[in-house]
């Protein structure tokens, strides 16, 4: 079941075309990542779900119902670039940011130390957040975002800055989120955390949608006929093999291109007729940096 859905969607800055009749399903409970290269449309999309802007034309619709101003309170929002106050202490600021999405003042408060306790800043909340280093105020960013309990959380390079050790904190956080119900939109260009992470994504360039599914059905989507061959012996002779056409070799394994009329059975009884023994036998499945490569045409997304 979806509990954003962005639909035909279109917003254009003056000459500049920015998103482009875009649609999206988001489902409930699940981790979504939104990728695409800089200047894709990805943060006019972020803005127009959040209310910061409307679209010109199409919907948004949350848990169903067309986006208004009273839902605000119920999505978190962590833009990349940290909106902190430098010269105001941590807890006051964390205190001030919830009370904005509804908290009263004692909740507030409470709410905002039982979470540095939990990211480990229980001991820098009275330090202005000036004090603190870029990893440190990234965590503060993270706390004001998800402190109130949002439905929908949208988080842009939530692990920027992060050491690590950090960044595997911030993680774990997110998808502990995600076991209590909550609704996340992902935006990075750390794209092995879209593949540890992610249940489904879409990818935007140029304004454009380009894919959106479950990770696992885009990767069978881009999937070609590469094998990865791991074995013991002497396989020279798998050269004359004219429906294999080999593209990568390992110490003790090779990776091979396969013609599509040629048919896996057939493939493996070739191979078992090899006087080697065969140790690992798999079908290479595509790197999400890759596919995002080869849609985008190379524009590879900076770290």
């Amino acid at each position: 079941m979806s509990f954003l859905e962005v639909n035909s969607v279109t917003k254009r800055f003056q000459d500049h075309l920015a998103v482009d009749n875009v649609s999206l399903s988001v489902p409930q409970g699940s981790i979504y990542g939104l990728l695409g290269p800089n200047g894709a449309g990805k943060t006019s999309i972020i803005r127009m779900i959040t209310g910061i802007f409307e679209p010109d034309s199409g919907e948004i619709l949350l848990d169903g119902v067309k986006l208004a101003r009273r839902d605000i309170s119920r999505i978190g929002y962590m833009p990349e670039e940290r909106g902190l106050y430098k010269k105001t202490k941590v807890i006051e600021q964390i205190t001030y940011l919830l009370r904005l999405k509804g908290l009263d003042r004692r909740k507030a408060e409470k709410v905002a130390w039982e979470w540095l306790e939990k990211m480990g800043l229980q001991d820098w909340g009275k330090r202005l957040t000036s004090d603190l280093s870029k990893g440190m105020q990234q965590k503060v960013q993270f706390i004001s975002t998800v402190a109130h309990e949002p439905d929908l959380l949208i988080l842009d390079e939530p692990v920027s800055g992060l050491d690590p050790v950090n960044a595997k904190v911030m993680e774990q956080e997110i998808l502990a989120l995600k076991k209590k119900g909550k609704t996340i939109i992902f935006s990075t260009h750390r794209l092995e955390q879209v593949e540890d992470m992610c249940d489904g994504l879409a990818l935007i360039n140029k304004g454009k949608l380009l894919i959106e599914n479950t990770l696992p059905e885009v990767k069978k989507q881009f999937q070609k006929n590469l094998f990865r061959l791991e074995y013991t012996g002497e396989a020279d002779f798998m050269t004359h093999i004219p429906e294999i056409n080999i593209t990568d070799t390992q110490n003790g394994g090779i990776i091979f291109a396969v013609k599509d009329s040629f048919s896996t059975a057939h493939l493996l009884k070739k191979l078992s007729d090899l006087p080697i023994e065969i140790t690992a036998f798999v079908r290479e499945v595509p790197k999400l940096n890759d596919i995002f490569i080869e849609l985008v045409g190379g524009n590879i997304p900076e770290n």
